[in-house]
């Protein structure tokens, strides 16, 4: 497959990340949605595109305060129906519509919850390829997984792919914080990030101050209130750190490919770790454009082909039991 270049007409890093999600032509997709009650006595949406059950199943976990409603999310499953093969993108808790039930959410750390989500597909469709994608958020969870899980991760899944993840969260949630991307990216993702914990606060009972949680105007200051002390972390730093993928890719035994654009305004190729310091079962794909998950292709107005067609060659090329 031919390497990904931007249109002439789409210039910089901003420009290719908020095309993608605002313009781009994305495939018309009609999900079926199931619903798993988890043993805490919380409960995941998932949204299915059927097809023959001999086939591939692809699994996508999405990004921060994204859903199976997303633009690569659609792009994805359209091109994976395409195929023949059938696909289920999990909403992580609390994005699918409907708020959770628990006091807790979902975090760019939740290995726990991937491994979770995979073990239960593996069994449910035993005998079929399974392959699994994660997009930002959902990239470096599933990074995480794949490298604490070493070699057990070959027993669940024949292939992986990480998209625009955020291998070091400290670096990319200083990067969001400070100038453009604060005003742009950051101040969308607080405005439901604010509302959902507010929810969460008067729901629970939580000893969070409401006053604080709507005050908030950076990732560090959220995280610092919310979502560190409610998953199990000391403080945001605490998080940051422990929750990064960064650490763990030189650990991973499951072919893993990366696409990651060097102008991607939250954390640009430059900052991932050498190559030398990466399992050799990684495949780095590190396009000078694209954005963060951008990718645009094709004549004006654009398409979002070319990124779910790099997956499902690097799947089909990865086929196991």
């Amino acid at each position: 497959m031919k390497p990904y270049r931007a249109p002439w007409w789409l210039p910089g890093g901003h420009v290719q990340t908020l095309y993608a999600y605002f313009f781009a032509r994305k495939p018309r997709v009609v999900y079926r949605r199931e619903r798993w009650e988890m043993p805490d006595g919380d409960f995941l949406d998932l949204d299915w595109v059927d097809g023959d059950a001999s086939q591939p199943l692809l699994v996508l976990f999405h990004g921060l305060e994204g859903s199976s409603r997303g633009h690569y999310a659609r792009a994805l499953m359209g091109e994976t129906q395409r195929l023949g093969w059938r696909g289920v993108a999990v909403n992580f808790r609390g994005c699918s519509g409907t708020p959770n039930r628990l006091p807790r959410a979902y975090h760019s750390g939740d290995s726990a919850e991937i491994d979770r989500v995979l073990r239960h597909l593996k069994s449910f469709a035993p005998g079929v390829p399974l392959y699994a994608a994660g997009v930002s958020l959902g990239a470096n969870a599933l990074l995480k997984w794949l490298g604490e899980s070493g070699m057990a991760a070959q027993e669940v899944i024949c292939a992986a792919a990480a998209v625009s993840a955020p291998v070091d969260l400290a670096d990319a949630g200083k990067r969001l914080d400070r100038g453009w991307n604060r005003h742009t990216y950051t101040r969308v993702f607080l405005h439901t990030l604010r509302q959902k914990t507010l929810g969460k606060i008067a729901a629970h009972h939580l000893s969070i101050s409401a006053h604080a949680i709507r005050a908030t105007r950076t990732l560090y200051a959220f995280d610092d209130l919310y979502t560190a002390p409610v998953h199990g972390y000391r403080d945001a730093d605490d998080y940051w750190l422990r929750a990064s993928s960064g650490p763990w890719l030189n650990s991973i035994t499951v072919p893993t490919l990366i696409v990651h654009a060097h102008n991607d305004p939250f954390l640009p190729a430059s900052a991932f770790p050498h190559a030398t310091q990466l399992s050799p079962a990684i495949t780095l794909d590190l396009p000078r454009e694209g954005g963060h998950v951008g990718f645009v292709n094709g004549p004006f107005p654009g398409y979002l082909t070319w990124l779910p067609n790099r997956i499902l060659e690097f799947f089909a090329a990865h086929r196991g039991g």
